[in-house]
């Protein structure tokens, strides 16, 4: 063998070692929904499933967003489930009670989200009181203010306006044909292009500076095999009843966050804050202010998963967001966030959360009780963080 295959080979070799925690969530993604869509009969891949899989994880996505900044800074979020259900509590009374046009009653819980973050967070920030505590003590007083809100009932339900932005679609620019939905088709494929044209433009870029890459076969197999995806859920999807409006919601988040994670400075900021908060404050980065916004951005965020959750149910209730807070903290560590703080990435984190969501769906389906899937569940987050923990321990 060459020196040069020789050399290839080892640069192949290393790359997976160097990643495999990242493609090994891919894999894990894959194997899931493969052994779901085999044990259920077909279930699972269903256009009819896949539409509810979206609506039904919407808010988790959304809100494991915000939970990965915060995770990065070292700080944590217990709050963001009972903040959701208190926002959910807030936009009933507006709207159904006091008869508020849904517009400003979005905007005023939007506010109120990010002034509960900005509340927390302040706490967390300047008076370094540790962020688990804070948020345990929010979890317990917002809780309690959406049962007094809700005088311990259901309020609903909802003007059809506000329904359609968690039940909504997309409307169609032109007449389906054989059943597909041709708009939401085009807007999953033209997606799919422009997420390819994005990554080979930023490989060539790290290529200008020098930078190391992947190696260009897994490169070009990674990006035919994302194509491929994207493109038959979209005609999944299409098939139905067409692209919900909360996934345009959830996609536009994603690219967002993405953007800010790996392009900004504030991105690379918050990253150096939990990595080593010292350093980086001694390196001029105001580590308070970002910790302070990290949550005021969960906050807001926290509220506008209350949102989409309180329009897909129709009704506010006491129990809302009961337990919203564990599937997004166990979605960011499946996802490859550490728990030391410093490590994820924003596609991490979404992958986790459709892990636990597929999880969810697939064993709802085969009929399996709520008590053995917390089990599962757990144990899933448990092996995340060991394996974490290792791979802190091996570097």
């Amino acid at each position: 063998m060459s020196d040069a295959a020789l050399k290839d080979k080892a640069h192949h070799a290393g790359f997976l070692k160097n990643n495999l925690r990242e493609y090994g969530m891919l894999i894990s993604l894959f194997a899931i929904m493969i052994f779901f869509e085999v044990v259920t009969n077909g279930t699972l891949m269903r256009p009819l499933n896949l539409t509810n899989l979206v609506l039904q994880n919407s808010y988790i996505v959304i809100m494991a967003l915000g939970m990965l900044l915060v995770i990065v800074t070292g700080h944590i979020d217990l709050s963001v489930g009972s903040v959701a259900g208190f926002i959910g509590a807030v936009a009933a009374v507006l709207m159904v009670k006091y008869g508020v046009h849904y517009i400003p009653a979005t905007l005023i819980c939007l506010v109120l989200g990010g002034l509960i973050g900005a509340a927390q967070g302040y706490w967390v920030a300047y008076f370094r009181i540790p962020s688990f505590i804070v948020t345990l003590a929010g979890m317990l007083v917002f809780k309690g203010l959406a049962l007094a809100i809700l005088a311990g009932q259901s309020v609903g339900p909802f003007p059809p306006t506000f329904q359609k932005l968690s039940s909504g679609f997309i409307p169609e620019l032109a007449p389906g044909v054989g059943g597909l939905y041709l708009t939401s088709l085009a807007v999953g494929t033209v997606l799919a292009m422009v997420l390819v044209w994005l990554n080979f433009r930023g490989r060539a870029r790290q290529e200008a500076h020098h930078v190391a890459t992947e190696p260009y076969g897994f490169f070009v197999a990674k990006n035919v095999l994302l194509f491929g995806i994207i493109v038959y859920f979209a005609y999944l999807i299409a098939s139905h009843r067409g692209m919900p409006n909360v996934l345009v919601i959830m996609t536009a988040l994603i690219a967002l966050y993405a953007f800010i994670t790996t392009r900004t400075t504030i991105g690379r900021q918050i990253y150096a804050v939990g990595g080593n908060e010292k350093a980086a404050k001694l390196s001029g980065i105001k580590t308070e202010r970002l910790t302070f916004l990290t949550f005021v951005n969960m906050g807001v965020l926290a509220a506008l998963a209350g949102l989409v959750f309180a329009a897909r149910l129709n009704t506010a209730t006491p129990k809302a967001g009961l337990g919203f807070e564990l599937d997004v903290i166990a979605a960011c560590f499946i996802g490859g966030a550490s728990a030391y703080g410093g490590v994820g990435r924003v596609g991490g984190a979404v992958i986790g959360a459709l892990i636990m969501g597929v999880m969810n769906n697939g064993m709802s389906i085969l009929g399996i009780g709520i008590d053995y899937q917390q089990v599962i569940k757990g144990l899933v987050l448990l092996g995340a963080v060991c394996l974490d923990v290792y791979n802190q321990k091996r570097s």
